[in-house]
């Protein structure tokens, strides 16, 4: 078998995966907002209510077969279920190739690190993919998500400390850098009378501070801003959004935080270029 032919049964089996984890997601997201038991009880229609069968559950396959639509009421299915479902395959793909092969992304080579870093990132995209999901379709950020998420996050930090990776100092200033942005947030809450942006939002900078050096988080944070600004301006100007209508800002943080995340360093470097010409 060619390289290209293993290429593209690895990544074939790792985006089914990875679309099947996707569509535990959408249960997981669905009958949380619900308040349901997310483990217990078959999926049923959005809409009619019908049990569903276990070949209208195929990541996937299942939504194309159907044509986006219920088969007993023929109603719409939700976009965001074909949407997780594709976005979490292709995190896995990326997750395997960028981390590992192509790009390095995972370069502690020590133990434990070697294990848990990959695996720190992973569970950290999957978490970040539920909350955008979530935000962008109810305009709420659960609680679970962002405790879950902390609580990786300070986990691995001090793990870092205490393998010698990172400095205590650093750990320290990473939280009031992270505190500081969850002020201003809070500041912003208080003054839009909440309108502006959710508690949720004012969570979610907690966690995604700790996740990049405490001198980018500012950076980070700008960039959401500008990312929201030009997002909202663009909807409104193709009339997908309406004035006053509440926007979801948490995915706005999310891409921002990633950019500088990826690019922090490149951009930093280039906007204080300017300052030395």
């Amino acid at each position: 078998m060619s390289i290209f032919m293993w290429w593209f049964l690895i990544s074939g089996l790792l985006f089914f995966f990875g679309a099947a984890v996707g569509s535990f997601l959408n249960v997981l997201i669905e009958r949380s907002i619900e308040e349901r038991n997310w483990i217990r009880g078959r999926s049923a229609c959005d809409f009619c209510g019908h049990k569903l069968a276990w070949y209208d559950n195929i990541p996937l396959l299942s939504f194309v077969f159907l044509k986006g639509r219920c088969r007993y009421c023929r109603k719409k299915i939700h976009p965001s279920h074909i949407l997780m479902e594709v976005l979490t395959g292709v995190l896995f793909v990326w997750w395997f190739w960028g981390g590992f092969i192509i790009l390095n992304i995972f370069r502690l080579v020590h133990q434990p690190f070697r294990f848990v870093q990959p695996l720190f990132w992973l569970l950290v995209a999957v978490l970040l993919l539920v909350i955008v999901v979530y935000d962008l379709r109810y305009l709420l950020i659960p609680d679970w998500t962002l405790w879950l998420l902390l609580s990786l996050t300070l986990f691995y930090r001090v793990m870092l400390v205490l393998g010698g990776v990172m400095q205590v100092e650093d750990l320290v200033k990473s939280l009031v850098a992270a505190a500081l942005a969850a002020g201003f947030l809070s500041f912003l809450w208080l003054i839009t009378l909440g309108k502006g942006m959710g508690l949720g939002d004012v969570k979610l900078i907690i966690p995604l501070s700790l996740l990049v050096s405490w001198r980018l988080v500012l950076l980070a944070l700008v960039g959401a801003f500008i990312v929201g600004a030009v997002s909202s301006l663009a909807l409104l100007f193709f009339g997908r959004l309406k004035w006053q209508k509440p926007v979801p800002f948490g995915p706005y943080l999310v891409v921002g935080f990633l950019t500088v995340l990826f690019f922090g360093d490149q951009i930093l470097n280039w906007y204080l270029s300017w300052f030395m010409l």
